[in-house]
């Protein structure tokens, strides 16, 4: 058997993602509601430029902004159709 402590562990450079690992994409506004992003920027995200990545993630926030937080349930959902 090998000794473990002399063999380098196999790691995976992570690309910077704001996934939160909540995946649900907003029907009408085509975000997602965890992160933000929209499906086409989800399915580019690792083969995007830094500065591309960088560009995005500064839009998050704003984007956050567009969902509402739910009140009134199944009534108020009705209202706002």
């Amino acid at each position: 058997m090998k000794d473990t402590a002399q063999i380098p562990l196999w790691t995976r450079e992570e690309t910077d993602s704001p996934c939160v690992n909540i995946c649900v994409m907003h029907p009408k506004l085509g975000i997602c509601a965890g992160c933000y992003r929209t499906l086409d920027e989800i399915g580019m995200w690792s083969a995007m430029p830094a500065d591309d990545r960088a560009s995005v993630k500064a839009q998050l926030p704003e984007r956050a902004s567009l969902l509402k937080k739910r009140r009134g349930g199944r009534s108020a959902r009705l209202r706002e159709a």
